[in-house]
């Protein structure tokens, strides 16, 4: 799963190397999937649910609101029941974040905007003791007055300058587990505070479009904002924000990092739009082979072709795929047609290919 396969044009920008719960973040280190719960972290068995459940969707670290002290309390029975690094997502009340460390967090995310600097300091002293790590998470919704003033508004100059100033305080108070983010909602905002932070600092740099929408609108702005940030070398953490089940972010996240040959992790499909010279259920055939490989792990690439003009180029190129035409398809294994399936088996043989495939890898 851990699969890196940066394509000879990007070259990453090399940057400082931590260890966030037994996840390597930074360096070469692979870059790293994340998001948040949206349960109620007081309600332990919720949160553990859902949490599990973007486990399996290939999710690497998870971050939890802390509200409140009950949600402190409620840090360790989650920790014992999850496999993921754990991260505290703290604001307004530094003591929040000081119980969440000695609950057993293996980082937080603190916003330097809402949080007074002779507190951050008690927060850093226990981070240090620790050896926590602290995202220092920059955020346009809530940037330090004087710099909304000395701007005049959330600019990507501002976010720096915030990121900055926090970094030289963290510094000198000798402390360096640190993970940046300096997000907007604004996107061309969001990629040129990346660039200039990148060219400030080497310490590692999680990314993403926050306040980023529903599942469509998100894809388009991460899909932008971080596709554009990765390509330029720029990177180590990513997180796709959708407003709804963050289990939809996961797929999402890791089809940036295929397109960008960045990480290969579980299955890409190739299906084409269609047009009138398709013969096939196309679209049916699509969702249902999606819906049935969710979840995988392994990277494999399935063409799914309708008609036979693209149809059996592509899908020789893939790893497996289909080229269909009335009420038949042609199967392709590895480059070379494999066997004439009917429209009606179309689902059931290729799952049973693909399993077999996935099945024979394994056991290489």
């Amino acid at each position: 799963m851990a699969t890196v396969n940066h394509p000879a044009f990007i070259k990453r920008r090399k940057t400082k190397k931590i260890n966030l719960g037994g996840v390597p973040i930074g360096g070469d280190s692979p870059i790293v999937v994340q998001s948040m719960t949206n349960t109620d972290t007081r309600d332990v068995k919720s949160s553990v649910a859902q949490i599990r459940a973007l486990e399996k969707a290939g999710c690497e670290v998870i971050r939890i609101a802390i509200p409140d002290h009950e949600a402190v309390s409620a840090i360790s029975a989650i920790k014992k029941r999850i496999r993921i690094p754990l991260v505290a997502d703290i604001h307004f009340d530094y003591r929040l974040a000081m119980g969440a460390m000695k609950n057993g967090v293996d980082g937080i995310r603190i916003n330097p905007g809402n949080i007074a600097r002779e507190k951050i300091r008690e927060i850093v002293k226990i981070a240090q003791e620790r050896e926590i790590v602290i995202r220092i998470g920059v955020n346009s919704g809530s940037l330090q007055k004087d710099l909304l003033l000395k701007y005049g508004g959330a600019t990507s100059d501002a976010l720096v300058e915030s990121a900055l100033q926090n970094i030289e305080l963290f510094e000198t108070l000798g402390f360096d587990l640190i993970k940046l983010s300096l997000k907007s909602s604004d996107v061309s905002s969001m990629i040129e505070a990346y660039r200039a932070i990148s060219a400030k600092t080497d310490y590692p740099l999680h990314l993403g479009v926050t306040e980023a929408g529903s599942l469509i609108g998100s894809a388009i702005k991460s899909s932008i904002g971080i596709g554009n940030l990765l390509y330029d070398g720029i990177g180590d953490t990513i997180r796709v924000s959708v407003t709804g089940d963050p289990v939809l972010e996961i797929p999402v996240a890791y089809g940036i990092l295929r397109a960008l040959n960045i990480r290969k992790v579980g299955p890409e499909i190739v299906s084409c739009p269609t047009c009138g010279r398709c013969e096939i259920d196309l679209l049916r055939l699509t969702e249902k082979i999606e819906k049935a490989l969710v979840g995988k792990k392994d990277y494999l690439k399935v063409a799914l072709m309708g008609c036979v003009v693209n149809g059996p180029g592509e899908a020789a190129d893939a790893d497996i795929g289909i080229a269909g035409g009335k009420g038949q398809g042609i199967i392709f294994k590895k480059g070379k047609a494999f066997k004439k399936v009917k429209e009606k088996d179309f689902v059931k043989v290729l799952l049973e290919e693909i399993n077999l495939m996935l099945d024979e890898r394994k056991e290489i």
